[in-house]
């Protein structure tokens, strides 16, 4: 993937400088409240490293966010294959992120998905971009709104990856943009 470039970020690769962040964001019990598991070192260690590999593969992933000003890496954002079928298509595409909760409520997220979504469009030619998100997960669901995704309540399903140990995080609301709506978006903003 081709770094992109934000007023406030850096959206790149992971690096192995990366590695502290990176668990940080998949173990602290803040971030983490809308998923049934944190990560290990090495599960965290692990995992970057499939991430790192499938970028660099397709072409895009979940990528590290980098304040441009300071070069400090404070999470993560992107588009990735969701892997929820039959749920899903096997081509579906989703936006998410994770960031530190110092970063929190700063547009951040907003901004790193402003450029994935024209990336995904104008780039990749995707037609659809998803997200989805545990039902009562307002700050996630916030997002997605404000990056122009809309509701599509006949597609919320029960998150098949969800422990039923966990039955509070099985219910997902589904969240959608279709790159015909983006176009229009645009325009409207100009």
């Amino acid at each position: 993937m081709r770094t992109l470039r934000t007023q406030r970020l850096v959206i790149r690769n992971w690096e192995s400088r990366d590695r502290d962040l990176f668990h940080r964001v998949n173990s602290d019990e803040a971030v983490m409240t809308f998923f049934p598991f944190r990560r290990s070192r090495q599960e965290a260690d692990d995992f970057m490293e499939r991430l790192r590999a499938g970028i660099a593969a397709r072409g895009y992933g979940f990528t590290a966010l980098e304040l441009a000003a300071t070069g400090e890496t404070i999470g993560f954002a992107g588009l990735n294959p969701c892997g929820l079928e039959p749920i899903l298509p096997g081509d579906t595409i989703e936006i998410g992120w994770r960031l530190a909760p110092e970063f929190w409520g700063k547009g951040l997220v907003t901004e790193a998905g402003e450029a994935l979504l024209d990336f995904g469009f104008e780039e990749l030619d995707l037609d659809e971009i998803v997200s989805f998100a545990v039902w009562n997960n307002d700050r996630s669901i916030a997002v997605m709104r404000r990056l122009g995704l809309r509701p599509d309540p006949e597609r919320d399903f029960a998150h098949p990856k969800v422990p039923d140990t966990h039955p509070h995080l099985k219910r997902h609301v589904f969240y959608s943009l279709k790159r015909s709506d983006w176009r229009e978006r645009k325009k409207a903003a100009l």
